[in-house]
């Protein structure tokens, strides 16, 4: 189901601590909206979902599994007392924001992952304070790239709240309409949760792009 590899950490500890310095000197290095390259200084978990195991899009099902284990984990750091009933509300608040975000960003990620490339999907969670981030790596064909910075770009740019009633408009009208985009903006709308997005070439590869996903949520 899920695989956890110390590789991929690895990986991820090197990119992060390198992109920086590529998005000021490499015109392929790509950001929009918030996005924050945070060094891991606190709690972290990394996940990774391999490709060479099990197609991505026969994981969808275990999406929620996957979700439900990160947000089982992260309420770990925040004690719960027996008889505290406020403890335990905010224990399933937490669980309840960390899941959704992570299964709308892995289903999102497998969804459009380039399936041609063989490179993995990885998930990283940090825990900072009182904020959580969730990180979504996946590989995507030039030509969705294109598309989906179109979308961010035009995310970014409209007020959440609008763009949403004009997408359930739109799904209302057209019942084949399935990249309405509304994971991102409940997130926005229902748990004030800011997103940004790292586009980028994988080893200098044109024909294979990298995207990161960040969704941050204060808990």
């Amino acid at each position: 189901m899920i695989q956890v590899f110390g590789s991929f950490l690895d990986r991820f500890l090197v990119k992060e601590s390198h992109e920086n310095e590529l998005a000021d000197v490499n015109s392929n290095v790509e950001i929009f909206g918030h996005y924050v390259d945070q060094p891991l200084r606190d709690e972290h978990l990394t996940l990774g979902f391999s490709p060479s195991r099990i197609p991505m899009k026969r994981r969808w099902r275990n999406n929620g599994l996957s979700a439900d284990f990160i947000a089982d984990y992260l309420t770990t750091f925040f004690p719960l007392m027996e008889d505290d009933p406020m403890g335990k509300k905010r224990h399933a608040e937490i669980k309840n924001v960390v899941s959704y975000v992570a299964n709308e960003l892995l289903e999102n990620a497998m969804k459009y992952c380039n399936l041609h490339a063989q490179y993995p999907i990885t998930l990283h969670l940090q825990l900072e304070n009182d904020l959580v981030r969730i990180f979504v790596d996946n590989s995507i064909t030039p030509t969705n790239a294109e598309i989906f910075k179109a979308y961010v770009k035009n995310f970014i740019a409209s007020d959440p709240m609008e763009l949403y009633i004009q997408q359930l408009e739109r799904n209302a009208e057209d019942d084949s309409c399935n990249a309405s985009g509304l994971g991102f903006l409940t997130m926005v709308n229902d748990y004030n949760a800011k997103i940004g997005w790292k586009f980028r070439n994988v080893q200098g590869n044109s024909q294979i792009v990298a995207v990161t996903t960040m969704v941050e949520v204060v808990i």
